[in-house]
């Protein structure tokens, strides 16, 4: 009792000594002294020898706490207390909190005109049973800025003659687990398309289960699944399975795609007289890992078309089991497979294995196998090597896999170049550091973080922390020296523990520009344009904001005023790092694929994107 009496004492002595320091008016519009914030800024002060200003970009993301709420979580984190405070600490905290999820959002089961959804929850049912319906869903749950889990569970099932559009799910989220469970299932006639599902997204989980599946006479197309995607975990269910006399198109599953997991379980299985194309899956991907399961496993009569997978590939890992096994009276054509711009691990397993149909096969890469290939029946047209490998590719091709001007030669460096700019937008959710009096409280270890924050196995947020964690966690580099940073303090000290205490921190001003040609106006070389050291931080998905950072020996640091090549008028001032030793990076870089070269051989720039950072020497 006496405890708590003298912890409330000292809450309301806080809250009093800020309310007379506030209206007393302190100099230069402070507000109250004993915040997280105002701590932070305190301590700048105090351990950087330099009256450079504070960026913004920086001070702006310590804890939003006041020092009531920062004491009272700071004592339930010593207590081991946190959890049951977390709704209330997360909000407060403005930290990424994924809720469970929640039953029964809504249900439409009528004719309907959807233009968006965005709750970031649940949708359970929309359009069920409508009998010559005409539905339109527009946006559900696209654009940055929403993470969490979404889940729609059922779309214009069992309906007759219905016409249905799905134009977008998810587009432009970053760390997403989305999941889609049916579309159109048992309907018979009409026409259903699909247009986009998590396109152009950072690190997402997408599940498809269903589309199309026992379907009569129905006309179908799904353009796009997990394109132009950054890492992430994709997986498609079932596609036109068990369907009578359809129509399926399936356009295009994880093209330009960078470094994601995929996989397609089954296309057309079990279907009798159904026409089906299946038209690109892995284009332009770098280093993929897909797995396809089976194509028109079973089915009778109808035709089924697979042009090409995995073709203009990077390196990466692939199978695919089976195609057109045990149909009867079909015809299936496969053009190309494996036809990659870099050389990776393919295998396929089975291909018109106890068909009666017929079958054919037009292209087929290098480093391979065929295995279970039936040659009854079946037209094989070349087991090529036609694979065209990365010394002979030309540049444009290259720069297929790596958005322009992501990386570029420190010769583009200089007044009058006009050059491209990456999207350097920040796709992270919006996060707060926490305070160290909080920090320094939770332990950073897996499975006490995935307590705190509830995180049950294989969640998002379990990925998100373990994902985090192991970078962390694991052995720094060849000359390298890092630190993972939770709090405004912790990131300082990591600073000047490198680089002295006379520094200052520096990021790209704005996101003008992005994916647009800029010209390139007045530039500055750090440290005279010497060669130095900086300290790169980098941020991790996280709970709370957690940035990695670590020394960069060896490189030149530029700012440069950023003008619109039309108009000559400056939009942004860009900060550039230019990496002169690059003998430790792995030769399928994305920077050689895009400027040529290799590990070593060139130095290779690039700009510091939206709310990453680098600390140099102040001058």
């Amino acid at each position: 009792m006496m405890t708590s009496t003298l912890f409330l004492f000292i809450l309301l002595l806080f809250s009093s000594l800020a309310i007379g320091f506030s209206s007393s008016g302190a100099k230069g519009g402070d507000k109250n002294p004993f915040t997280p914030k105002a701590y932070a800024l305190r301590y700048w002060d105090k351990v950087i020898q330099n009256t450079l200003p504070k960026p913004s970009f920086l001070t702006s993301k310590a804890s939003p706490l006041t020092a009531i709420q920062a004491a009272y979580y700071a004592k339930l984190a010593a207590t081991n207390a946190l959890t049951t405070r977390l709704p209330e600490f997360c909000s407060a905290a403005q930290l990424l909190c994924l809720p469970d999820i929640k039953p029964n959002l809504s249900k439409q089961d009528k004719s309907q005109s959807f233009t968006g959804y965005e709750d970031g929850q649940n949708f359970t049912s929309y359009g069920i049973g409508g009998a010559g319906s005409v539905n339109n869903f527009k946006n559900y749950s696209d654009g940055f800025g929403n993470p969490g889990f979404n889940e729609f569970r059922s779309y214009s099932r069992n309906s007759g003659g219905g016409n249905e559009t799905f134009t977008s799910y998810g587009e432009g989220n970053s760390n997403f687990e989305q999941r889609f469970n049916t579309y159109g299932k048992g309907s018979g006639g009409g026409t259903g398309e699909f247009t986009q599902y998590g396109t152009n997204t950072n690190d997402p989980t997408l599940r498809f289960s269903s589309y199309g599946e026992e379907t009569g006479g129905r006309q179908e197309q799904f353009s796009k699944y997990s394109d132009d995607d950054n890492a992430g975990e994709q997986t498609f269910s079932n596609y036109g399975k068990n369907a009578a006399g359809a129509v399926s198109e399936f356009d295009s599953y994880g093209n330009n795609s960078n470094v994601a997991a995929s996989s397609f379980t089954s296309y057309g299985g079990g279907g009798a007289g159904q026409n089906e194309t299946f038209t690109n899956y892995g284009i332009n991907m770098n280093v993929p890992e897909e797995n396809f399961s089976n194509y028109g496993a079973g089915t009778t009569g109808g035709t089924q078309a697979f042009t090409n997978y995995r073709n203009q590939a990077n390196v990466g890992d692939t199978s695919f089991s089976s195609y057109d096994k045990g149909s009867n009276q079909g015809a299936a054509t496969f053009t190309s497979y494996g036809q990659s711009f870099n050389e990776g691990s393919d295998t396929f397993k089975g291909y018109a294995v106890n068909s009666t149909g017929k079958a054919g096969f037009k292209e087929y890469g290098v480093n391979t196998t065929f295995k279970e290939y039936n040659k009854d029946g079946v037209s094989f047209s070349g087991y090529t090597n036609a694979t065209t490998s990365s010394a002979h590719i030309s540049g444009s091709l290259a720069k297929k896999w790596v958005e322009p001007g992501k990386f570029f030669r420190e010769s583009m460096l200089k007044e009058g170049t006009i050059m491209p700019m990456p999207d350097i937008k920040d796709k992270m959710p919006k996060r707060s550091f926490l305070p160290r009096s909080i920090l320094t409280k939770l332990p950073f270890s897996t499975s006490e973080l995935k307590r705190i924050f509830k995180a049950s196995d294989e969640s998002s947020m379990d990925k998100m922390i373990k994902d985090s964690m192991g970078e962390c966690t694991r052995a720094p580099s060849a000359g390298e020296t890092k630190r993972c940073v939770g709090s405004v303090e912790d990131m300082i000290d990591f600073a000047t523990s490198v680089l002295g205490r006379d520094i200052t921190v520096r990021s790209t001003e704005n996101v003008n520009g992005s994916k647009k040609n800029v010209m390139v106006s007045k530039v500055k070389g750090i440290n005279g344009g010497k060669v130095t050291k900086s300290v790169s931080c980098h941020q991790s998905l996280f709970p709370y904001l957690l940035y990695y950072c670590h020394s960069v020996p060896k490189v030149r640091v530029y700012e440069a005023d950023l003008s619109d090549p039309n108009t000559k008028a400056k939009i942004n001032h860009g900060v550039a790092i230019c990496h002169l030793d690059t003998t430790a990076w792995s030769p399928t870089h994305g920077a050689f694929l895009a400027l040529g070269s290799g590990p070593g051989k060139i130095e290779v720039c690039h700009w510091i994107f939206e709310n990453d950072m680098t600390w140099t020497i102040a001058n």
